[in-house]
């Protein structure tokens, strides 16, 4: 009879709910921050595509233990070490900017900010029309321009290789750029939502054999840091003066106003999440040189 007493007593203990302090509300808190803030910023940088591998490698694990695969388990034993260090060798861009911006934001008003500040638009409906007004401008003209309009990956690397800007968007200031004999003519300009973030930056050239020999420089520069990022490319030919746009490593020629209106429109749209779908590539060194292309 003791025993069965003991046992219920030990049973509803079991269930009873746990205590709760004012300290352990605060730690729920500051770690549901802490992931959300973390999970935003492996989605807004090509730090996602490595997670991927990351989480494939941990399910490849787990298979070996379900399998009971020894060798494969000593191997990971003996590595995971190394495999540690390696990691974050690899996040070591993406670390260093989570950690400036950590330096430079105000992280209370991010934190507690739940309100959509562009209704789920990258940049506005007065962007697309003087993107268009300005490449048809610089078409006319036979002026060479590369423009990349940054979507969900950042692209604070290439940013940086440029000279800064932080203006707002006209097709008049996107016209002066891109003149010849200008100090910011030559190489390419980022857009990031509806401010010019940077100019005279260096692209990755891309190194797919199927695109025509004809290309120069800028149209291979264009294709190249689609293939690495998720962004949309403005090319402006400059000995055709015909407009070009790249995604996702693919290259569109020839386009007209309303086509390139509809590619802006449709870019111009949030995804939920990053389309990091291709392999980063290193950063090869390239400032639009427009006596190269054809």
């Amino acid at each position: 009879m003791e025993n069965i007493k003991d046992f219920i007593n030990d049973y509803f203990t079991w269930l009873s709910p746990p205590t709760i302090k004012a300290s352990d509300i605060l730690e729920i808190v500051i770690l549901a921050l802490v992931i959300y803030q973390v999970i935003k910023w492996i989605k807004n940088t090509r730090a996602w595509t490595l997670v991927k591998g990351v989480l494939f490698l941990g399910i490849f694990c787990v298979l070996a233990v379900v399998f009971e695969l020894d060798v494969i388990l000593w191997l990971i034993k003996n590595t995971i070490n190394v495999g540690i260090i390696a990691v974050i060798i690899l996040f070591q861009p993406e670390l260093r900017k989570a950690l400036e911006e950590l330096g430079k934001k105000n992280i209370v008003p991010s934190i507690l900010s739940f309100e959509d500040k562009n209704e789920n638009k990258r940049y506005s409906d007065r962007t697309v029309e003087e993107l268009v007004r300005a490449s048809y401008e610089l078409a006319r003209t036979k002026t060479g321009a590369l423009i990349v309009i940054e979507k969900n990956i950042l692209l604070t690397e290439y940013e940086m290789t440029g000279i800064p800007l932080d203006a707002l968007i006209s097709s008049q200031l996107l016209v002066n750029i891109f003149e010849h004999n200008t100090p910011l003519h030559d190489g390419a300009i980022i857009l990031r939502e509806d401010r010019i973030v940077a100019a005279t930056c260096y692209l990755p050239l891309s190194d797919n054999m199927e695109l025509s020999k004809e290309l120069g420089t800028r149209h291979r520069a264009g294709v190249g840091i689609s293939e690495v990022a998720d962004c949309l490319t403005i090319i402006v030919s400059e000995e055709t003066g015909k407009v070009s746009v790249t995604e996702e490593g693919r290259l569109s020629r020839n386009l007209d106003a309303e086509q390139l209106r509809k590619r802006l429109e449709t870019g111009q749209i949030r995804s939920s999440l990053p389309e990091t779908k291709k392999k980063w590539k290193g950063l090869k060194g390239w400032k639009g040189r427009s006596k190269h292309e054809k």
